[in-house]
């Protein structure tokens, strides 16, 4: 499909298609109403790391979810929903094949769910969007959308995850029916890292110099809170965002794990940088200045074959690099800016490192970094299209694949166990798809092959307007009911997501 009849699509839907076209993705930017700070001033935090309680066959870790406040503008408290207090919350680390249980209590006023994204999970722990875990407070389950095979439980649950996957970075977040993107947005999402020996074995940066960088827009109101343009601001009854937002929202302040455009001091070596994109909408493309190389060691779904050298990193919603910065090609009192080229103003700039001091680097980057399983077009039992587009949801403008809205009790696609399937995805406009359960390959861009950054295994793949891409994968490990949708979160709310069933 051209980008012309995609724009079409758009207006004959009744939405504006020429700011839904833009590189930075696709929505509308919602202003602050409050000044904003310097850049540069605020240091970066790193998540606190959760400590577990061990058995011998599992660790096992507890989540409070609830209202708190947090200074994000410096001398402003901003009301926040939380994983333990915290925005984001904890990171949680577990080992390849070493069972982790989350114990998630939810003392927040609405039903909430939690999906590991990039989990390699059985189907009643994936955090399926109807699974919900209700407030201790107590909540009428008719509000939530009819669904007769959902796991619904009051209070609080475990979630359990085997962890029979690669060493990663994943994350966490809410995923519940129709409001994912204001949770999300008010706070609900955080790291978990998987480790491994392989990855260990190969001499990466680590201890200090590996830092999660979570990379999130934010708008803030006349008195400090976040301000996202909910129909519903309560979030109890009525999904969606005011009209002028349908097609996403984007903030106007940039946020590095809960802080506005932070700086960071570094010593004169290499940093892993574990970077993920955890905005609702909006699309960075990320260089550094004065000029710099990324070293990109991993994807989404953990270590690539070899490293790859980029001098800059397109990342949609969602989408994770796991990237070497050697600090080293730079002399000591340098400040090295991560700016997004696809920013103004404002969202042009991301954060800052200041090499401040020399430093011993004892780390390495392999020439050869992990096997890959090569997946090929040879191996497919299937070959599924699914087109991702505006349509209208319940007379309001909305988003549909195939032609459908969302429901629990429609199949899409119904994949055997360990069967190999490709599936083509077409856009209209920017939409980071996301499957859950499986890692995938890209295998084509159009009628080209996968570009520079669609190396390794992924889990969302960003199309850009008019595009097609297919991709490859496995569907292994358990059976059961997954989704698959757009990761821009307003586009998923609004209905932009389809089941599959592992039979």
């Amino acid at each position: 499909m051209s980008l012309t009849g995609g724009a079409g699509v758009l207006l004959a839907a009744g939405l504006t298609g020429p700011r839904l076209l833009r590189d930075e993705g696709t929505g509308e930017l919602l202003r602050s109403k409050i000044p904003l700070p310097e850049p540069f001033q605020v240091p970066l935090q790193i998540p606190r790391v959760l400590s577990p309680q061990r058995t011998a066959d599992a660790d096992r870790h507890t989540i409070t979810q609830r209202e708190a406040t947090a200074e994000i503008i410096p001398g402003i408290q901003t009301p926040i929903w939380s994983y333990d207090g915290t925005f984001p919350g904890p990171t949680i680390e577990s080992r390849r094949g070493r069972t982790t249980i989350v114990h998630h209590r939810n003392e927040l006023p609405v039903p909430t769910v939690v999906h590991l994204h990039g989990g390699h999970t059985p189907a009643a722990e994936d955090g399926y969007p109807t699974d919900l875990v209700l407030p201790v407070s107590g909540w009428d389950v008719h509000h939530a959308m009819h669904d007769a095979r959902a796991q619904i439980t009051q209070g609080s649950r475990d979630y359990v995850f085997p962890m029979r996957q690669r060493a990663a970075t994943l994350w966490y977040h809410d995923h519940r029916m129709d409001f994912t993107g204001p949770a999300v947005y008010r706070g609900l999402a955080g790291f978990h890292l998987i480790r491994d020996d392989e990855e260990e074995a190969l001499g990466l940066p680590e201890g200090d110099r590996e830092l999660p960088l979570m990379i999130a827009d934010r708008a803030f109101d006349e008195h400090g809170a976040f301000a996202y343009p909910s129909v519903d601001p309560t979030l109890r009854t009525t999904p969606g965002v005011e009209d002028a937002y349908v097609e996403g929202v984007f903030g106007d302040v940039i946020l590095v794990n809960g802080a506005p455009w932070p700086v960071h001091e570094v010593s004169a070596t290499r940093y892993r940088l574990r970077i993920l994109n955890g905005s609702n909408a909006r699309r960075y493309d990320l260089a550094l200045e004065p000029g710099g190389q990324f070293i990109q060691i991993g994807s989404d779904q953990g270590l690539l074959d070899a490293p790859r050298n980029h001098d800059h990193l397109p990342i949609a919603p969602a989408e994770r690099y796991d990237v070497i910065v050697d600090f080293g090609q730079y002399p000591i009192g340098t400040h090295v800016t991560l700016v997004n080229r696809l920013g103004t103003r404002p969202t042009a700039q991301v954060m800052r490192f200041v090499v401040a001091r020399r430093g011993r680097d004892d780390s390495r980057i392999p020439a050869k970094l992990s096997e890959i399983e090569p997946l090929i077009r040879q191996q497919a039992s299937a070959i599924r299209e699914f087109s991702f587009r505006t349509g209208h949801i319940h007379g309001r403008a909305g988003w549909v694949i195939g032609g459908e809205p969302f429901s629990p009790d429609r199949m899409e696609a119904q994949p055997r166990l360990g069967d190999v399937e490709i599936w083509r995805f077409v856009a209209d406009v920017h939409h980071p798809v996301h499957l859950h359960l499986v890692g995938f390959r890209v295998l084509s861009r159009g009628s080209r092959p996968p570009g520079p950054f669609d190396a390794g295994i992924k889990d969302t793949v960003d199309l850009r307007p008019g595009e097609a891409v297919e991709v490859i994968a496995r569907f292994d490990g358990y059976r059961g009911r997954y989704v698959f949708h757009c990761h821009n979160a307003e586009h998923e709310d609004m209905a932009m997501m389809a089941n599959f069933e592992v039979i």
